[in-house]
């Protein structure tokens, strides 16, 4: 009798909330009144998504011994949700001030992103993953000095055209997901440039070479 009843239970659900409802529902509550936290988790795990790419790199090039820091892995994820919030706001305040579809618009969305935006990243990125290395404020400070113009250099080589993309023909509910999406590739750039100053393994001395 209870069986019957919880079948009787299942196909009234079934039929009153389809599996397409359900992801549609999910869908736009993921991209509606849950935005801002759909931003900052998505920019957190492609930034993981980003260093392990660069890490297994370093690995088969020798530069590490160990194939993953996880504590690496923790401290850019947490770097990645600070980002989730800065585009989120910043990217529906441009959007508000420039509704239009336009040349002209989308232009000036580029230019504030890379005036604005791309230098405040940058210096994001360095002072929150030297607080979570634990190094005085001026270290951090000397190492953007140090990096800042050649970090740069390469922003303005691929996000112009991406953010083309971005501003030209997506609706501002998904433009930080694809922001997102290109920076998990651009992240294995960051991440180099931000250990690169690591210390190389030294290849083992194979036991049949014999020093002269």
């Amino acid at each position: 009798m209870a069986s019957r009843r919880l079948l009787k239970y299942l196909r009234y659900y079934s039929s009153r909330v389809p599996g397409k409802a359900v992801f549609r529902e999910g869908w736009n509550n993921a991209f509606g009144k849950h935005l801002l936290f759909t931003n900052t988790w998505t920019s957190g795990v492609l930034m993981i998504g980003g260093d392990i790419m660069e890490q297994e790199i370093e690995y088969q090039r020798g530069v590490i011994s160990k194939r993953y820091d996880w504590s690496r892995v923790g401290r850019m994820f947490l770097t990645g949700l600070l980002f989730g919030p800065l585009h989120h706001y910043f990217y529906g305040w441009m959007d508000r001030v420039l509704p239009k579809r336009n040349m002209g618009s989308v232009t000036k969305k580029i230019l504030l992103d890379q005036f604005i935006m791309s230098p405040a990243c940058i210096a994001c990125f360095i002072y929150s993953m030297g607080a979570l290395e634990r190094k005085p404020l001026k270290s951090s400070t000397d190492e953007l000095k140090d990096k800042f113009a050649e970090v740069y250099l390469v922003d303005w080589c691929i996000w112009p055209p991406t953010q083309f993309i971005n501003f030209y023909f997506l609706p501002v509910k998904y433009q930080v997901l694809y922001i997102n999406a290109v920076t998990m590739v651009y992240n294995v750039f960051l991440s180099y440039i931000k250990h690169r100053d690591m210390t190389p393994v030294a290849a083992p001395i194979s036991s049949d070479v014999i020093p002269q």
